[in-house]
């Protein structure tokens, strides 16, 4: 057992189709935890189908957190996500459960287990005025203006993603410093009250990975997606919207090639199907990409590693009131 005393906690990373949802219903059952979402698009309400949302069924069985806390109009912000989760957190400890986060948006995890770099608040009219310039000259120009103040996070952040090129040039207008500047200068998190077992879940196969992917997309249209992204497009808050497809919720992976097909944009059924499969694939490179680079995860193939990834767990467990219930876990 370790002399840390501490709270504990584990985190459950990786790709998308690796297995995290399952495993953390399969611990929180088994043990006595509650989920803690670590899932940009698990907070919009109606975003169901097409973000793999857990069942009705599934929060009734085990306690969910941060999952249909906004309408898919409504901001919500990486800080308010990181207070939203210690919240949460500290509440489950407080019942004597055990959290378990979960899920694959890496911004997120990023920021709640390193920390938010102590930059400039979000401010609306300075907002406003970005977003107007976008609507006059477009965000590929807002990006190349974005390259020519910090070049660094010109590369990090995508030519069409909105959300991020207007942060950061909200943060450089308001400042005068970068906002890669802003982050560099926050090394050192505080230290968490809680201790945890970050595990990343990450398929040894790729080619499986990817069939996983498109066997899951499969399934969500064959669920009813297009209809769940129609449902969205006819509620009054979405249909009078200026620039939906700039909104985070409909950015989502799938939903905004949904969105596109819907609109007449994005080719036949068939072609929609293949830029939502490749969208998402993309997206788990990505995911993939930053967890290479944390060098406090532990990596396990769910499948073909199962028995070890049961042993980091029961270690990590053993001394505490969950050890007892996890023993004989398979």
């Amino acid at each position: 057992m370790s002399g840390d005393a501490r709270p504990i906690a584990i985190a459950l990373l990786g790709p998308t189709g690796s297995g995290k949802t399952d495993l953390a219903l399969e611990l929180a059952e088994r043990i006595g935890g509650e989920i803690v979402s670590i899932d940009s698009a698990l907070v919009y309400r109606g975003l169901d189908i097409g973000s793999a949302k857990p069942s009705r069924e599934e929060q009734q069985r085990v306690r969910h957190h941060l999952i249909d806390i906004r309408d898919p109009w409504q901001p919500y912000s990486v800080a308010e996500f990181v207070d939203d989760a210690k919240s949460a957190v500290a509440g489950i400890v407080e019942r004597g459960a055990l959290p378990i986060l979960a899920g694959g948006t890496s911004l997120y995890a990023h920021a709640l287990f390193s920390g938010l770099a102590p930059m400039p608040g979000a401010d609306a009219g300075m907002r406003a005025a970005i977003a107007a310039e976008a609507g006059q000259r477009g965000w590929p120009a807002l990006h190349a203006e974005l390259a020519q103040v910090d070049p660094a996070a010109a590369a990090r952040i995508h030519a069409t993603d909105p959300q991020r090129i207007q942060r950061a040039l909200e943060v450089f207008r308001l400042s005068g410093k970068p906002i890669t500047q802003w982050q560099t200068e926050h090394l050192h998190a505080p230290r968490w009250p809680v201790r945890v077992l970050k595990l990343a879940l990450v398929p040894e196969s790729r080619e499986e990975l990817h069939a996983r992917v498109e066997r899951r997309f499969d399934r969500m249209l064959e669920r009813g997606f297009l209809d769940e992204v129609r449902n969205l497009r006819a509620l009054p808050q979405l249909a009078a919207h200026p620039m939906p497809l700039d909104l985070p919720a409909i950015r989502a992976v799938g939903y905004r090639q949904a969105w596109e097909y819907l609109d007449g944009d994005g080719g036949d059924l068939a072609q929609f199907r293949d830029r939502a499969i490749f969208a998402t694939r993309q997206l788990a490179k990505r995911q993939m990409t930053w967890l290479r680079g944390q060098l406090d995860l532990r990596r396990f193939d769910a499948q073909r590693q199962r028995e070890a990834l049961v042993d980091a767990i029961a270690l990590f467990l053993r001394g505490t009131s969950f050890g007892g219930r996890f023993a004989g876990f398979r």
